[in-house]
């Protein structure tokens, strides 16, 4: 068939040309290196009200004979109250030597060490002196908590002082819900008790005179008034719900992460490559509009244009012979980036990847009509690197494909709608999306169906349009 030699030649045109390998290939893989590079692991992430603690745990756990409480070391316990009552994410960083180089880097505004002597020094924390427990320690100081007293660090970031002091913060008062509670259901525990009368007889005059009856139901006596007084409080518990006698609050296993890194600062699989690669793999298809401009403006300049005209070939045939290298062109791409995704940024293709296939498929129809429109219109290569380059620029603005499209107000979001562009991006961000398990595929044929019907669009104009003088 006719049409297929055409493809043939034009298929060697375009392979033969140096500048589509870089514009179709090597530069979107360039870009998205680059900027996963250089821009914060919060790129990409959906915008929340948590605050991210990164910790260090080297404890030892309790020490021998510690009792019934807590039961667990006293760090899982600190990590508790911040994940599931403070709702704060919380990050576990391996080793200190790690967190010191994140935080020399600046990745973070602070990191909380967790040293191997804390169990063992909050265990000792107590409001009450040497004659009732053995090597008490009282952490509590005009700043809140004395964390050297505690065993706990705080590695300060680079050059982020604001950051810093919020994190400080933050551990303060966790520390403080947990000691607090701690001290003071042992300290009321001891009301009462025969070390607590003797000390009471050294200040109540005639008290060691009383029966030692009397001596006890006087102990039980003030503790229930201690507890009826202040009655919205639980003095025998240890943690802060059942103090201020509030519902334990559930668990939140989703707020807790591991960091995890890869050699040379590329952080595969992180959120952001799962916006980087869709974005830039969708407008690098549309980068398209300048290799098939250039080819055809080749063309015009050698007289074959003209040859073809006079050739027995009806426009569609001519149309079709130029639109199937370069459709083959575009789908190569397509799935060549989605792989190197896959392959060099750990990207996570989603539950059902196979979905892919016809978002790919879709978007080089558009890409390819759009293309055949705009190189069939231009007459000079300055009108192709003009018109195809502010075309294709002003579409990946507008569409989302620079800046996420969760990050756009909501009007610019509905108005993107008019580019194939955004229908690409919103099939990518239901198939990529980390959080969710299944995918409808019921959004994504859709967007499939507008971008082939973009293309059909396109090549139309195309065939309407088309100039082969």
């Amino acid at each position: 068939m006719p049409f297929l030699t055409i493809a043939r030649k034009d298929l060697r045109l375009l392979l033969r040309d140096p500048r589509s390998a870089v514009i179709l290939v090597l530069m979107p893989l360039v870009l998205i290196l680059v900027l996963g590079l250089s821009i914060g692991e919060a790129f990409g992430r959906k915008p929340d009200n948590q605050i991210r603690v990164s910790v260090v745990v080297e404890d030892n756990g309790l020490p021998p004979g510690a009792g019934d409480f807590p039961g667990r070391p006293w760090s899982d316990v600190v990590i508790d109250d911040l994940t599931d009552t403070g709702n704060v994410r919380v990050e576990r960083i391996a080793t200190r030597a790690e967190a010191e180089a994140l935080t020399r880097r600046g990745d973070r505004a602070a990191v909380v060490v967790f040293g191997p002597h804390f169990s063992d020094r909050a265990q000792r924390c107590s409001f009450v002196g040497e004659e009732f427990k053995p090597n008490p320690i009282n952490p509590l100081n005009e700043y809140g908590v004395n964390l050297d007293e505690l065993d706990v660090t705080v590695i300060p970031g680079r050059n982020q002082p604001v950051g810093n002091a919020v994190l400080q913060q933050v551990a303060q008062v966790s520390l403080l819900r947990v000691i607090i509670p701690w001290m003071i259901g042992q300290a009321f525990e001891l009301i009462g008790s025969d070390p607590f009368m003797a000390k009471m007889g050294k200040y109540v005059a005639g008290f060691s005179l009383l029966p030692e009856a009397m001596r006890k139901s006087l102990g039980g006596a003030i503790k229930l008034g201690i507890k009826n007084f202040f009655k919205d409080y639980d003095f025998e518990a240890k943690t802060w719900s059942q103090l201020t006698r509030q519902q334990t609050p559930e668990q939140r296993a989703a707020n807790r992460e591991k960091y995890a890194a890869t050699g040379f600062g590329l952080n595969r699989g992180t959120v952001r490559y799962q916006v980087l690669v869709p974005s830039y793999t969708v407008t690098f298809a549309f980068f398209l509009v300048l290799t098939v401009g250039w080819l055809f403006v080749a063309e015009r300049r050698h007289g074959t244009l003209v040859r073809l005209r006079a050739a027995p070939l009806s426009r569609w045939q001519i149309l079709l012979g130029k639109l199937l290298p370069c459709l083959a062109v575009s789908l190569f791409q397509g799935f060549f980036l989605l792989l190197c995704g896959k392959l060099v940024f750990g990207m996570d293709w989603g539950p059902q990847p196979w979905l892919l296939v016809p978002v790919v498929v879709s978007t080089s129809l558009a890409a390819v009509g759009l293309s055949m429109l705009v190189a069939g219109l231009a007459k000079t290569e300055t009108q192709v690197a003009v018109y195809g380059t502010l075309l294709v620029l002003v579409l990946a603005g507008v569409s989302g494909s620079m800046l996420p499209r969760e990050m756009m107000p909501e009007e610019m979001r509905r108005l993107s709608l008019i580019t194939p562009h955004a229908w690409a991006l919103d099939a990518y961000a239901q198939l990529l999306a980390r959080d969710n398990p299944t995918v409808d595929a019921g959004p994504v044929l859709v967007a499939c169906a507008v971008l082939a019907g973009f293309g059909a669009a396109f090549t139309l104009l195309a065939w309407r349009l088309l100039r082969l003088d």
